[in-house]
């Protein structure tokens, strides 16, 4: 079983004049493989919400969902300490967006869907042997917007991955996926070594980086 999980850091506002959106948008996915690596990785997640975020006496869990932002760096710390022998890979792609034609900017979707084919055209699927391939997506989208990517996604990555295999897209609450919540983390220290030029986070991490690429 593969799992690689997807999400994405800065937003995709264009208007720099009246508003101050991000000046770039990353799109990372957290892959590794095996059912055994999955459950490490949403315990990894649990435990942290349960002794860190929401410790005793609390007796009702407050704070529902691991997230980069607003999570203290030691927390951040805690949570890859626990994880760190779990093999996994982070691919990302970030967009400069102040490069991005003005035509283009026009359809977030259509650029969300074209960075989000850019970090999936780097995954080895072509080692994918005898296994079934599960990409999950916190569901930020409508019912258009969702057919509209698996489309696409879809359309894309065929030839590249073997027809024999079952590859499933499932667009989920990310409260409930510990490995959503996971790629999150990351995915914002990628975005904020970008934005900000602030890399604490993301050293702690950077071993796991199999592909960190600009666009634009």
């Amino acid at each position: 079983m593969w799992y690689l999980y997807l999400d994405e850091s800065g937003d995709l506002g264009f208007d720099f004049v009246n508003k101050k959106p991000s000046k770039f948008f990353t799109v990372a996915i957290l892959a590794l493989q095996g059912i055994e690596n999955n459950r490490k990785l949403s315990k990894a997640v649990k435990v942290t919400l349960r002794r860190k975020l929401n410790p005793p006496p609390k007796r009702r869990r407050l704070i529902e969902e691991l997230k980069g932002e607003g999570t203290d760096l030691s927390i951040k710390q805690y949570f890859y300490n626990r994880i760190d022998d779990i093999e996994f890979a982070l691919y990302s792609v970030t967009l400069n967006k102040l490069r991005v034609y003005k035509r283009l900017a026009k359809d977030k979707s259509r650029v969300y869907n074209f960075i989000a084919r850019q970090v999936l055209d780097h995954i080895p699927f072509e080692k994918a042997y005898k296994v079934r391939i599960i990409l999950a997506i916190d569901e930020s989208k409508g019912k258009r917007g969702i057919k509209e990517f698996d489309r696409y996604i879809i359309r894309q990555l065929k030839g590249r991955v073997n027809s024999n295999i079952p590859f499933d897209i499932y667009h989920e609450d990310s409260k409930k996926i510990g490995g959503l919540q996971a790629v999150d983390m990351f995915a914002w220290g990628i975005h904020r070594k970008y934005e900000l030029k602030d890399d604490e986070w993301y050293k702690i991490f950077k071993r796991k980086i199999a592909l960190d690429k600009q666009y634009l």
